[in-house]
Protein backbone atom coordinates (compact mmCIF):
# COMPACT_ATOMS: atom_id res chain seq x y z
CA UNK A 1 0.00 0.00 0.00
CA UNK A 2 1.22 3.48 -0.84
CA UNK A 3 1.20 5.76 2.24
CA UNK A 4 1.89 9.47 2.65
CA UNK A 5 2.57 10.94 6.08
CA UNK A 6 1.67 14.63 6.02
CA UNK A 7 2.79 16.66 9.01
CA UNK A 8 2.41 20.02 7.23
CA UNK A 9 -1.33 20.14 6.58
CA UNK A 10 -2.96 23.00 4.73
CA UNK A 11 -0.28 23.72 2.09
CA UNK A 12 0.52 20.10 1.19
CA UNK A 13 -2.75 18.24 1.70
CA UNK A 14 -4.19 18.44 -1.83
CA UNK A 15 -0.81 17.73 -3.45
CA UNK A 16 -0.39 14.72 -1.19
CA UNK A 17 -3.74 13.28 -2.24
CA UNK A 18 -2.75 13.78 -5.88
CA UNK A 19 0.42 11.72 -5.31
CA UNK A 20 -1.37 8.67 -3.98
CA UNK A 21 -2.02 5.55 -6.04
CA UNK A 22 -5.48 3.98 -5.97
CA UNK A 23 -6.29 2.61 -2.50
CA UNK A 24 -3.41 4.60 -1.03
CA UNK A 25 -3.54 6.15 2.42
CA UNK A 26 -2.79 9.61 3.73
CA UNK A 27 -1.89 9.87 7.39
CA UNK A 28 -2.46 13.46 8.43
CA UNK A 29 -0.28 13.81 11.52
CA UNK A 30 0.22 17.54 11.86
CA UNK A 31 -0.71 20.98 10.68
CA UNK A 32 2.37 23.19 10.81
CA UNK A 33 1.01 25.28 7.91
CA UNK A 34 -2.50 25.35 9.34
CA UNK A 35 -5.49 23.04 9.52
CA UNK A 36 -6.80 21.33 6.41
CA UNK A 37 -10.16 22.73 5.28
CA UNK A 38 -13.18 20.42 5.43
CA UNK A 39 -12.91 17.52 2.97
CA UNK A 40 -15.71 16.14 0.82
CA UNK A 41 -15.43 12.34 1.23
CA UNK A 42 -16.29 11.94 -2.47
CA UNK A 43 -12.85 13.32 -3.37
CA UNK A 44 -11.32 10.17 -1.84
CA UNK A 45 -13.51 8.06 -4.11
CA UNK A 46 -12.74 10.09 -7.24
CA UNK A 47 -8.99 9.88 -6.64
CA UNK A 48 -9.01 6.08 -6.39
CA UNK A 49 -10.74 4.87 -3.23
CA UNK A 50 -8.21 6.58 -0.99
CA UNK A 51 -8.00 6.24 2.78
CA UNK A 52 -7.53 9.22 5.08
CA UNK A 53 -6.76 9.05 8.77
CA UNK A 54 -5.98 11.70 11.39
CA UNK A 55 -4.43 9.81 14.31
CA UNK A 56 -3.84 11.47 17.64
CA UNK A 57 -1.25 10.15 20.08
CA UNK A 58 -3.66 10.34 23.00
CA UNK A 59 -6.03 7.86 21.36
CA UNK A 60 -3.18 5.32 21.18
CA UNK A 61 -2.01 5.88 24.75
CA UNK A 62 -5.35 6.14 26.51
CA UNK A 63 -4.32 3.89 29.39
CA UNK A 64 -1.12 3.59 31.38
CA UNK A 65 -0.62 0.08 29.97
CA UNK A 66 -0.86 1.33 26.36
CA UNK A 67 1.55 4.17 27.08
CA UNK A 68 4.12 1.84 28.63
CA UNK A 69 3.78 -0.72 25.82
CA UNK A 70 4.17 1.86 23.05
CA UNK A 71 7.05 3.63 24.81
CA UNK A 72 8.70 0.24 25.33
CA UNK A 73 8.35 -0.54 21.63
CA UNK A 74 9.86 2.77 20.52
CA UNK A 75 12.71 2.74 23.02
CA UNK A 76 13.40 -0.90 22.15
CA UNK A 77 13.70 0.02 18.46
CA UNK A 78 16.13 2.81 19.33
CA UNK A 79 18.15 0.44 21.52
CA UNK A 80 18.38 -2.30 18.88
CA UNK A 81 19.19 0.17 16.10
CA UNK A 82 16.09 -0.44 13.98
CA UNK A 83 15.00 3.17 14.63
CA UNK A 84 17.54 5.93 14.41
CA UNK A 85 16.88 9.33 15.88
CA UNK A 86 18.42 12.30 14.10
CA UNK A 87 19.42 15.03 16.54
CA UNK A 88 19.81 18.33 14.74
CA UNK A 89 21.23 20.32 17.62
CA UNK A 90 21.44 20.55 21.38
CA UNK A 91 20.81 23.89 23.09
CA UNK A 92 21.55 24.77 26.71
CA UNK A 93 18.32 25.18 28.63
CA UNK A 94 19.23 28.81 29.19
CA UNK A 95 19.18 29.27 25.39
CA UNK A 96 15.68 27.88 24.87
CA UNK A 97 14.64 31.04 23.03
CA UNK A 98 17.21 30.34 20.29
CA UNK A 99 15.91 26.79 19.96
CA UNK A 100 12.36 28.14 19.60
CA UNK A 101 13.46 30.62 16.92
CA UNK A 102 15.20 27.84 14.98
CA UNK A 103 12.04 25.73 15.09
CA UNK A 104 9.79 28.61 14.10
CA UNK A 105 12.18 29.57 11.29
CA UNK A 106 12.14 26.01 9.94
CA UNK A 107 15.90 25.82 10.33
CA UNK A 108 15.90 22.32 11.79
CA UNK A 109 15.91 18.88 10.18
CA UNK A 110 15.82 16.62 13.22
CA UNK A 111 15.22 16.68 16.94
CA UNK A 112 16.12 19.77 18.92
CA UNK A 113 17.14 19.04 22.50
CA UNK A 114 17.28 21.35 25.47
CA UNK A 115 20.01 20.15 27.84
CA UNK A 116 21.12 21.08 31.31
CA UNK A 117 24.81 21.49 32.12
Amino acid sequence: MHVIYDSVGKTTFDKGLDCLHPRGMMVLCGQSSGPVPPVDPQILNKKGSLFLTRPTLFNYTATREELLARAGDVLGWVADGSLSVRIHREYPLADAASAQRALEGRETTGKVLLVTA
